[in-house]
């Protein structure tokens, strides 16, 4: 516990990544394993990055507005709620792989039903079950990472997994702002919306090519760990250890909080662009490249600023810097100064992720990781239903000056609660001596 406060062994050498990323990736000794699940991730991810990117865009197209996004985002959110834990039991009974498999068709599929149907109602249903789709894939990911990894390299994957969906998500971003134009050029004309619709296939084609790697994993890798007898014969024994977990505890609320302070913006961040600031697509476009190429730096240079803070004061000083760029972007009427302030403010949101999950994966036993990642997601996931569908009310109502302003107030309070992290009270200690 004491090792969150200091300089962790993986970054002890923080500058050798600039130096040479092939010779770095070389001593990490990642396994063929984890190098099959990230060609698969890197697939479903990329797919799905110009999926979301571009899915409200056009639903504003086909004249949908911030109430209705707002109750779609929701509902999909709240189908994951009701697929997490169910999702974590079949992990627990049938491993990882299948689940990932099930993920892998069952995601893009609903992905192109979405695209096709412009009801509201058949939105907010397939939007419920696209969420319990993606379970299978926000349960997994998690465990499975940290099933392909050894102790000294699992800090080096998840930043890897996280650097690889990034990039696809600023690569997605370019080619969703520009292919309108690339189109015109070759004499295809076709209205926005029906451009939309192309893009959100073939990025659930993507999405769905993933599955041929995650074919590729041996059978043996991801399986089921077999519950001991004491745990099999009592239903539910081993959901109530990890609730009881110390760890789980006290990373959850900060989890949880932070999961609201990104539901309440993110998924409205290219609608306040283009309807707020009144960006064209490409322009959109440019600026979500920008900031995704930003994350990808900033993600990249964690090692680096947990070994000079130590994790539990990196994550704080990440949450705490959102906040202020968030609270900064929403005062500003300058619209110079509000596209860098939310530039910075998307580099930043995304920093304490890997070390939160890190942190919550390195003190969870091997066979307990897919149930606490299941209560992790359920949880996150259900006050992120809340936050989606609130906000989408709030927008409508009061605008977006006052709602990023609020969500800033709220971010800023999450980094408060990192006191609560395994380690705290030893530091608290040293500093008073």
């Amino acid at each position: 516990m004491d090792t969150l406060l200091e300089p962790a062994a993986e970054t002890a050498r923080p500058l050798a990544w600039w130096r040479g990323p092939l010779a770095w990736l070389q001593r990490q000794r990642l396994s063929r394993g984890f190098w099959v699940y990230f060609v698969a991730a890197f697939c479903f991810d990329a797919g799905f990055a110009v999926y979301f990117f571009l899915f409200n865009l056009y639903l504003l197209d086909i004249h949908f507005f911030e109430r209705s996004i707002g109750l779609i985002g929701g509902a999909m959110t709240l189908g994951s709620v009701a697929g997490t834990l169910p999702a974590g039991a079949v992990a627990r009974r049938f491993g990882l792989r299948p689940l990932l498999v099930v993920a892998f068709i069952a995601a893009p599929a609903l992905g192109v039903l979405r695209a096709l149907c412009v009801g509201e109602p058949a939105q907010i249903a397939l939007a419920f079950l696209a969420g319990v789709a993606m379970c299978g894939w926000t349960v997994s990911y998690l465990p499975a990472i940290a099933d392909l990894t050894t102790v000294e390299n699992r800090p080096s994957a998840f930043n890897l997994v996280y650097a690889a969906s990034i990039a696809c998500s600023c690569l997605g971003a370019v080619v969703c702002g520009d292919l309108p134009q690339w189109l015109h050029r070759a004499g295809v004309d076709l209205q926005s919306a029906a451009i939309k619709q192309m893009i959100l296939l073939g990025s659930c084609a993507i999405a769905a090519a993933g599955l041929a790697a995650m074919l590729r994993l041996p059978r043996a890798q991801l399986a089921a760990v077999p519950a001991d007898e004491a745990d099999a014969s009592i239903p539910g024994l081993r959901l109530a250890k990890i609730r009881l977990s110390p760890v789980l505890l006290r990373v959850l609320p900060v989890l949880m909080v932070w999961s609201v302070v990104l539901a309440a913006f993110t998924p409205f961040a290219n609608v306040y662009l283009a309807h707020n600031l009144h960006f064209s697509l490409e322009k959109v476009g440019l600026i979500f490249a920008v900031s995704q190429g930003l994350q990808l730096c900033t993600v990249m240079s964690n090692p680096v600023l947990f070994n000079a803070f130590g994790m539990v004061r990196g994550i704080a000083f990440t949450e705490l810097a959102t906040a202020s760029a968030m609270g900064a972007m929403a005062l500003t009427p300058n619209l110079p100064l509000s596209v860098g302030l939310y530039l910075t403010c998307s580099a930043l949101q995304w920093m304490s992720a890997p070390g939160l999950y890190n942190l919550l994966m390195d003190h969870t036993p091997e066979s307990e990781r897919s149930t606490a990642a299941a209560i992790t997601m359920f949880l996150t996931s259900l006050v992120s239903s809340g936050a989606t569908a609130a906000a989408g009310f709030l927008f409508a109502r009061a605008g977006y000056p006052r709602v990023p302003f609020g969500v800033a107030v709220l971010a800023a309070g999450v980094a408060a609660l990192c006191r609560v992290f395994p380690g705290s009270e030893r530091r608290r200690a040293t500093t008073a001596q």
